[in-house]
């Protein structure tokens, strides 16, 4: 899949036939928790220093894992979000006790690669099929459902990862930040849909790019959700909200959570959905 353009139509979002959800909601609410792992033995990609072990920078991030997690639990249970975590699947092996508690809640998984130190298209053209399928049956085998849906570790893809979650059946992936409405993407016979995640309502970039804090982050929610909600009306759009446990699972953070979907779930005409649900509005009845 190489070219100046996606393997999509442009679509301008003022010329397009009025999209509506079949249960007629302004607004798919979509949060997805990024549940990942991060090994001690490998540099952690974000992070200021490449040394090994880098304790400080991953102790960070393990503490969302142990802590910061059951926090998000406890908030998104108070408005009865599923959450659909983008697991990295080697927490299948190093925490399982968190994919009992997502799967106790009816949480929707998808692949999120192994882990978030190695990304699609920094491994050989060989083993990045391998990889996406090694992904896929770990969570397939620890929760005995497979993922219909991918998100890049990164958001990060090669030329030949379209390609390569369409083999594996996947029907939706979430890498691409280019619209408020799912979209299809048509991959050799298949299609895949896209469903909207965001680089803005994004506690990674909100808190460690724009270096908000957690009223401003809760502000910007709100914010988002309003002025989709007044769009809605007539055209259904998609407000994604990604989180971390190891950023807005930490105590002086939650509450921004908690505020911006108390505010969203206040509104009639809100649909807390899940990402494969909002993939399958995308295709044609």
């Amino acid at each position: 899949m190489t070219g100046p353009y996606g393997p999509f139509k442009y679509s301008a979002i003022n010329r397009r036939p009025p999209f509506r959800f079949r249960n007629d909601a302004r607004v798919a609410v979509w949060v997805i928790p990024n549940i990942e792992f991060f090994p001690l033995t490998k540099a952690i990609p974000t992070a200021n220093t490449l040394k090994i072990p880098d304790v400080p920078s991953w102790s960070r991030r393990d503490y969302g894992n142990r802590v910061g997690i059951f926090r998000l639990f406890e908030v998104m249970d108070r408005y009865g979000i599923r959450g659909t975590a983008a697991l990295n699947s080697d927490i299948c092996d190093y925490h399982p006790e968190i994919v009992e508690e997502c799967r106790s809640r009816d949480w929707e998984f998808i692949g999120h690669c192994e882990s978030n130190a190695v990304r699609l298209n920094e491994v050989p053209p060989e083993e990045e099929p391998k990889l996406i399928q090694r992904t896929l049956d770990a969570i397939e085998q620890a929760v005995g459902k497979r993922p219909k849906g991918w998100l890049g570790a990164g958001l990060q893809e090669s030329w030949d990862t379209l390609g390569h979650l369409a083999a594996a059946d996947v029907d939706y992936v979430a890498d691409w930040c280019n619209d408020d409405q799912p979209y299809l993407m048509q991959i050799g016979e298949r299609r895949l849909a896209s469903v909207p995640y965001s680089f803005e309502i994004n506690d990674k970039g909100a808190y460690e790019t724009l270096h908000q804090s957690p009223g401003d982050f809760a502000d910007m929610i709100i914010r988002q959700f309003d002025v989709l909600y007044r769009e809605g009306e007539v055209q259904a759009r998609v407000l994604p909200i990604a989180l971390h446990p190891y950023i807005s699972g930490v105590a002086h953070r939650i509450d921004a959570v908690d505020r911006a979907l108390e505010h969203i779930c206040r509104h009639d005409g809100v649909w807390l959905a899940t990402g494969a649900e909002i993939a399958e509005a995308a295709r044609p009845l």
